[in-house]
């Protein structure tokens, strides 16, 4: 690869502030790796929002292009796995917070962190998804394989409008699941409800300082992006013998809560943690993404923006404007 390229480089100042924008590099200013891909679409996730804006500390190595995902066609490689023309998937591990990430025309990527595109799924139909349907998945199949089945109950999603939580409502409804909603936007109903959620709880309806140790059983599962009061009303209505998957924490990272539920109603908290995941089940997960975890209403919940929109678009995400996923358009 000759000739220089446009990435959104992520620096930090003197003073600590943080400045990001649009720079031209060249193939000698990327990381070390195997893969050299041509990035066709990234996406962007509340996380790149945070590291670009300075709302977060999320960059780990500066300068550093931001972007925890991206998918695209290999140019060259090292790794005998791979060969120009492999369509291909990277994401998470410390793409775009400690190594050059997917918000740029090219990206040198670890071959251990590269992921082959499964057959039946398009690069921006991967991107579509990123870390958030990566994240959603990989939850559901936790559960699953903690004995979560349809016929045992309702599953209740938090977070309900972002990025994994759409998600993780369409992919759960699409596998046979009841599904309700956790939401604080009641204009969003007609949304969720697209999306296959078959009931819709309001936060607003929930008195979350005066949650017992133990409520009224209600869920088989629960797939929660928000941590703190919202986690710990969850577990307190779990039925006997519910997984709740632990994925984000939106609404804070503190856990008050009691015993009671794991030691009397036998219900399983179980972490998620889509970023260090490796292989095989990282391709596992994305295969099950292109066959029987297929989100139906993918472009329902998805925007696609052009690259040069890119600096423009993180405000929204910090300020909570945006639901569903955010695709950009680098090298299509």
């Amino acid at each position: 690869m000759k000739g220089s390229f446009k990435a959104f480089l992520i620096e930090q100042a003197e003073d600590k502030t943080i400045r990001a924008g649009m720079q031209s590099l060249s193939s000698d200013d990327l990381d070390a790796g195997e893969v050299l891909i041509r990035v066709h679409y990234s996406s962007i996730n509340y996380k790149d929002a945070l590291a670009a804006t300075g709302k977060g500390k999320i960059i780990r190595r500066f300068p550093c292009v931001g972007g925890i995902d991206l998918s695209g066609e290999v140019v060259e490689s090292t790794d005998p796995r791979f060969s120009a023309g492999d369509p291909v998937i990277a994401t998470s591990f410390d793409i775009g917070v400690a190594h050059h990430g997917g918000f740029a025309e090219y990206a040198r990527i670890p071959a251990k962190w590269v992921v082959a595109l499964p057959e039946g799924l398009s690069l921006f139909e991967a991107m579509a998804l990123g870390t958030a349907g990566f994240t959603a998945a990989l939850g559901v199949q936790r559960m699953e394989d903690n004995g979560l089945r349809p016929e045992n109950g309702p599953v209740v999603v938090s977070g309900a409008t972002g990025g994994v939580g759409s998600l993780a409502i369409d992919i759960l409804a699409a596998a046979g699941y009841s599904v309700t909603a956790l939401t604080g936007k009641a204009s969003e109903e007609d949304y969720l409800r697209s999306l296959g959620a078959s009931d819709i709880v309001l936060r607003e309806s929930i008195d979350f300082d005066k949650v017992r140790a133990l409520e009224g059983a209600r869920w088989a599962g629960a797939v929660d992006n928000t941590g703190g009061k919202i986690l710990h009303w969850m577990l307190a209505t779990m039925q006997q013998a519910g997984t709740v998957a632990s994925i984000g924490n939106a609404a804070g990272f503190d856990l008050d809560t009691s015993v009671f539920p794991f030691i009397l109603r036998g219900v399983s908290l179980l972490g998620v943690d889509s970023g260090y995941i490796g292989f095989p089940a990282r391709q596992q997960i994305w295969d099950r993404l292109a066959t029987n975890l297929r989100p139906r209403h993918l472009e329902a919940v998805t925007q696609t923006i052009d690259f040069d929109a890119l600096p423009t678009a993180f405000d929204d995400f910090i300020a909570g404007r945006i639901r569903g996923r955010t695709v950009v358009r680098i090298g299509a």
